[in-house]
């Protein structure tokens, strides 16, 4: 059984990472009926028996111990590493695992890669080599950050070079949260840009989700609760509510249910190389179908149920209906057109008691209405988890290679050519040791470069860019 390393970085890349362990843990329990330290524990915990030694020597077999997650916590401010350390997560973390500082980053990408990261370096490389040392088989790294802040992508980009250097061998996956358009942040579109050009160049995958998406499935999940044609109570194990029988109503933070959407995608991504299936799907064979050039490596996700969750009185969708969902706008976590674009290839996650022959007529059916490039009609990957999600009886995460991410970015370029053309909040950038105005330059550029890139795949459908030249025979 391989094991995988979460990086959580900044105040969003934390929050999120707190709803991922408190939904991972309630999902094993659900599963781990006997207390056993198993193999999917293994994956993402450590066991350990603090009372053997003094920093806790590792179990590797028989009952649970002590589970201690596979996780780096960063962050330049002490809030939410805190609130994690004060509330029924504190054991699942120590002190060793945590990099913290008080002063934060002031929404600043180059205090964050620049200060901080030159500051902390030779900590945060002992912290990631003492938490791979305790893994068997170390097979990625996921980290979790946002991209409008000063820490989440200062500091988090800083990190995935720093993995490449040290672990060039391990895949690294990137949970990147983007800033909406009417962010409060001013100089969001910098740090975002700015965060683009590392991750273009030192990431495997990138699944970008966006603020306003998650909103907007919020709200929808809000409103069918509200309406009153659904049931009025949310399910108790559901993705949308807190943590079971931890927080009461109420006591919910705002961001809460949006961070769980975050967390469940993560949870549904790894599932496959967790848990037992008849199709199972290894994490390193998403990159491997999925990318086929290497800095077109953006994947649009989706995830079914999602509304369904506010309905106690509903059954659940049928499966085909499931899959259809996995393909509409409303189920995803970016604002993109994917039907209407040019798709590398997708990858179907699915979990609960689905046969092969279910997910083979699905994609038969839904096969015609998907524009493939020419050169990879035949492009899906496929995985199936026999151990559903907890509260339901299946779920689908769809991620698809598809160009239409390309408005986002081009969106993106836009909002930060607006503050760059007046050179707006620059002096704050500039005055980081280290930093210079070359950096937004070539930031834009390598920005403008992905887009051309995507580009070139729409007109060409994917092709040859110009009808290849016959061979001439010499004579």
């Amino acid at each position: 059984m391989t094991q995988a390393v979460v990086v959580q970085v900044g105040q969003c890349g934390n929050q999120v990472g707190r709803r991922f362990w408190d939904l991972a843990l309630r999902e094993h329990a659900a599963v781990n009926q006997k207390g056993v330290y198993d193999e999917a524990l293994s994956s993402f915990f450590r066991n350990v028996d603090t009372r053997s030694s003094g920093d806790g020597s590792e179990s590797h077999k028989g009952k649970i111990c002590s589970l201690k997650a596979r996780a780096v916590l960063i962050d330049m401010e002490e809030g939410v590493v805190n609130e994690v350390l004060q509330g029924p997560l504190r054991d699942v973390f120590d002190s060793k695992q945590l990099i913290t500082d008080v002063s934060g980053s002031g929404n600043n990408w180059a205090v964050g890669h620049k200060l901080y990261g030159c500051q902390y370096r030779e900590n945060i490389v002992e912290t990631l080599r003492k938490t791979a040392e305790y893994c068997d088989c170390l097979q990625c790294f996921f980290i979790i950050h946002s991209m409008g802040g000063g820490t989440g992508s200062g500091l988090g980009t800083f990190v995935l070079n720093l993995l490449e250097d040290e672990f060039p061998e391990v895949y690294r996956f990137v949970t990147s949260v983007f800033p909406s358009g009417e962010d409060d942040v001013i100089t969001s579109p910098y740090n975002t840009v700015l965060a683009m050009k590392e991750l273009n160049e030192h990431a495997d995958c990138v699944l970008p989700i966006e603020n306003e998406s998650l909103f907007e499935i919020v709200n929808k999940i809000h409103q069918m609760i509200n309406s009153g044609k659904l049931g009025s109570t949310v399910k108790q194990n559901s993705l949308v509510t807190s943590s079971a029988g931890g927080a009461k109503p109420g006591q919910e933070k705002p961001f809460d249910t949006m961070n769980n959407i975050v967390a469940n995608l993560l949870l549904n991504l790894t599932s496959s190389a967790r848990f037992e299936g008849s199709l199972n799907m290894d994490l390193n064979e998403i990159s491997m179908n999925l990318v086929p050039f290497p800095r077109l490596h953006y994947l649009v996700s989706s995830l079914t149920p999602l509304y369904t969750l506010a309905d106690v009185h509903v059954p659940s969708r049928k499966l085909d209906q499931m899959f259809s969902d996995a393909f509409s706008r409303d189920h995803q976590l970016i604002q993109a057109d994917p039907k209407h674009s040019l798709y590398l290839a997708c990858a179907l996650l699915l979990r609960g008691n689905v046969q092969v022959s279910d997910l083979r007529r699905n994609i038969e059916r839904l096969k015609p209405s998907l524009h493939f490039v020419s050169w990879n009609q035949e492009g899906w990957k496929t995985g199936l988890c026999s151990v559903p999600p907890v509260g339901h009886s299946h779920s689908l995460l769809a991620l698809s290679n598809n160009t239409c991410v390309k408005p986002t970015f081009i969106e993106l370029k836009e909002r930060f050519m607006k503050l760059y053309r007046k050179k707006a909040h620059l002096h704050h950038y500039l005055h980081v040791d280290g930093m210079e105005q070359s950096c937004f330059s070539e930031a834009v550029l390598s920005l403008s470069d992905l887009i051309q890139e995507y580009d070139e795949l729409d007109v060409t459908n994917g092709g040859p860019r110009t009808d290849p030249s016959r061979l001439k025979i010499a004579v």
